[in-house]
């Protein structure tokens, strides 16, 4: 069996289950993440309505709140946590596809299925719309379709990476693009010399993720270590000592 799919579990699949709130999310305006995702393409009043067909809800730790194959008919901004994306076999095994966190949009679909599956790591907030609720909405606000379209043409590079880092990338450098994706994502494109990332996903997942075993995703990071180029805390906290470095790497120039 290839490492990259995890084998099946005898134990049921979690079922899906939502915690939500009321219809409507009063608190848009002052939004501490209405700077990322789709939120930070719209203006105040275009936002008040965005709002108005939003519902707030809570996925906890190892829910499926998107199954893979069943009727896209909702959508799903990411507000807190992280998400695994994954696409699974009919003998349940099941191979990760990506993490996503704060502003991601989930749920845009060319069928009328969902293509993947999406499960929390950690306590997931979330905006969730009902696509029926939603389409008015868009239709309404241009800027609001032209970000969507943006998000995915996003998926659509993102896919590409996948594919190249599946591919051709030694483990070396599939670790090395993982650990500069977090770096990028928290600190953009000029991260400082020391800068600390934190990943909440087991080293599994990550295993999963790159198409490599635990051992081997180990031993890479372990050599990383050595050659003073991360160090390592709580065994979920890395520090990139030499940001440029790990580029180049990720990047199959080192």
């Amino acid at each position: 069996m290839p490492p990259s799919l995890t084998s099946a579990i005898a134990t049921p699949r979690p079922r899906r289950l939502v915690v939500a709130g009321t219809e409507g999310c009063a608190t848009c305006a002052i939004c501490e993440v209405r700077a990322n995702g789709i939120c930070s393409a719209l203006k105040d009043p275009e936002l008040e309505r965005l709002a108005q067909v939003a519902v707030k809800v809570v996925i906890p730790p190892g829910q499926i709140f998107i199954e893979e194959g069943a009727r896209a008919d909702e959508f799903f901004n990411v507000t807190s946590g992280t998400v695994k994306l994954f696409k699974s076999l009919p003998d349940g095994r099941r191979q990760i596809t990506g993490f996503v966190s704060v502003g991601h949009f989930l749920g845009l679909a060319v069928s009328k299925t969902y293509a993947f599956g999406a499960e929390a790591i950690d306590q997931v907030r979330l905006c969730r719309f009902s696509r029926t609720r939603l389409d008015p909405v868009i239709d309404e606000i241009p800027r609001l379709e032209r970000r969507l379209l943006s998000e995915a043409a996003n998926e659509l590079v993102a896919a590409q990476e996948q594919m190249l880092l599946l591919g051709r990338k030694t483990a070396r450098e599939r670790v090395a693009s993982f650990l500069q994706e977090l770096l990028e994502k928290e600190y953009g494109d000029s991260p400082a010399p020391g800068s600390w990332i934190s990943f909440p996903m087991t080293r599994a997942d990550i295993a999963d993720y790159l198409g490599l075993t635990v051992e081997t995703v180990s031993r890479t990071l372990s050599g990383l270590r050595r050659e003073g180029l991360i160090t390592v805390r709580n065994g979920h906290e890395i520090s990139i000592i030499t940001p440029s470095r790990l580029h180049a790497i990720a990047r199959g120039e080192g």
